[in-house]
């Protein structure tokens, strides 16, 4: 029989001789919906680029220089709203559910003091991307998409802090329905406005950002339903509390920058390839969409930690917290090398959807994705033990170390060793830095090296903090 102070923790059952065990129906049940929310997201992904892929080569080279920045940004800023969830994971641990609810309206408040940043950046997207010295066609797709995609960063926010609120409480089939239905408005977006409108790059911007607000809109309708009002008493906590909101900002940011440390330098890495040329910009971005289906389903894997880790933390027991958490760094590993092996043996199949075959480069596009993709594997190895070790580590609410170990690997690592490795003599964006001239695979190989270091360094933090708590 179970104690009372055991029945609050995750994922836990009792055998009959009295020995603790993990629940894995429980560990799966919590995982299954953020794992297909996460999956959702990449079919998106995918989605978003067979539709750009149907425009050019060149545009597909655009979105390369564009994705993972949108990403950093969003992510980066809308860390305030990701921390929600280890707030009302250990709100809801601790029983306090009415504190979980006010965490969410703080998320969103947060969301709401970030939406002149955002205005900006949609604004300097000519000055940034002049900074690159991309060909003039990739230049202006690249701008055309900006604008109207940084116009929904505060939605992204807002939307990150109500997903944080049904994940914390262990709901997350909330979040999974609400990303179909998403998905489902984008993709027919995207054909209206991309081609019947005839908007192009700007339509396929506008199709994403106004799928998020209807996706935002649906979560805050749950939230603030009957049944949620009534358990969380969510329509009573709506006031801003500014403490909250600058020690939520306190946490949120590094975090962001936890979070976004290699997908800055990632960013950044994808713009130097689609600087090589368009084949290796495009082939990149292709095989980039490709391994998201190994990477996003991950996250809701890694997620499902963040839960678990948090709930058990609040309930006091932090030797638990290790063990549900040392379970969902161990599925995000064996999901991403079950899914890249497979991506990586179909490429011959898969990479043809994303390249117009009339195109000039479609045949050079094709060959070189085929090399990526098993390089795309190693990689995403060691990026799922990042993943999982950040994301239990933020469980913990352990962000602020791990934030500056990733940004000082990527930003004095990885970056300067992109460079070094991609640009020959005379062809980089500085000329201070030596250039080996390795063309894509050596910036391949960077990417590799970084991932390797950097799970290294987040793993050791996992182990190292319960090897001090338990010791």
């Amino acid at each position: 029989m179970a104690s009372y102070s055991e029945l609050l923790l995750p994922a836990l059952k009792v055998d009959d001789r009295g020995k603790r065990c993990i629940d894995y129906r429980a560990v799966f049940r919590l995982i299954l919906p953020l794992f297909l929310n996460s999956g959702v997201q990449a079919f998106l992904n995918l989605t978003d680029s067979w539709f750009i892929g149907r425009i050019s080569t060149d545009a597909i080279a655009a979105m390369g220089t564009l994705y993972f920045l949108v990403i950093v940004l969003f992510t980066l800023l809308g860390g305030v709203g990701m921390y929600v969830q280890t707030l009302v994971a250990q709100a809801y641990g601790e029983g306090n559910r009415r504190q979980a609810a006010q965490a969410v309206w703080t998320g969103c408040w947060s969301a709401l003091l970030l939406l002149p940043v955002f205005v900006l950046l949609a604004f300097s997207g000519s000055g940034l991307f002049s900074l690159f010295q991309l060909s003039p066609t990739v230049e202006q797709l690249a701008i055309d998409y900006w604008m109207p995609r940084l116009f929904g960063g505060a939605i992204a926010v807002a939307n990150f802090a109500l997903t944080a609120f049904f994940n914390g409480i262990g709901q997350p089939i909330v979040t999974f329905m609400v990303a179909i239905a998403t998905t489902v408005i984008n993709i027919a977006l995207n054909e209206w406005l991309m081609f019947r409108v005839g908007l192009g790059m700007t339509g396929a911007a506008w199709a994403t950002t106004l799928s998020l607000l209807c996706g935002m809109l649906f979560l805050l309708g749950i939230f603030l339903s009957r049944k949620i009002r009534r358990q969380f008493e969510s329509h009573r906590v709506w006031q801003p509390h500014w403490q909250a909101i600058r020690y939520l900002f306190a946490f949120g940011v590094p975090l962001g920058l936890l979070l976004t440390s290699d997908l800055t330098g990632l960013a950044l890495f994808q713009i130097m390839q689609v600087k090589l040329g368009v084949v290796e910009g495009a082939a990149t971005q292709i095989v980039m969409m490709l391994i998201s289906t190994a990477y996003m389903p991950t996250l809701g894997i890694a997620q499902a930690g963040t839960t678990l880790v948090g709930q058990s933390i609040g309930a006091g027991d932090w030797r638990w917290a290790k063990r549900v958490g040392n379970v969902a760094i161990a599925l995000c590993i064996l999901y991403t090398v079950a899914v890249s092996i497979v991506l990586a043996l179909n490429g011959q199949w898969l990479i043809p959807l994303f390249t117009p075959s009339t195109d000039l480069y479609a045949e050079a596009v094709m060959t070189l994705s085929q090399i990526l993709l098993w390089l795309a594997v190693v990689y995403n190895i060691f990026n799922a033990i990042s993943i999982g070790s950040a994301f239990c580590l933020q469980g913990i609410g352990d962000v602020r170390l791990p934030s500056l170990l990733a940004i000082l690997l990527n930003w004095f690592g990885f970056v300067p060793l992109t460079h070094i490795l991609t640009f020959g003599q005379g062809e980089g964006l500085v000329d201070f830095l030596p250039q080996l001239g390795w063309g894509v695979l050596g910036g391949w190989l960077a990417a590799i090296l970084f991932t390797l270091t950097m799970s290294s360094l987040l793993f050791w933090r996992w182990r190292s903090v319960f090897s001090r708590k338990l010791a």
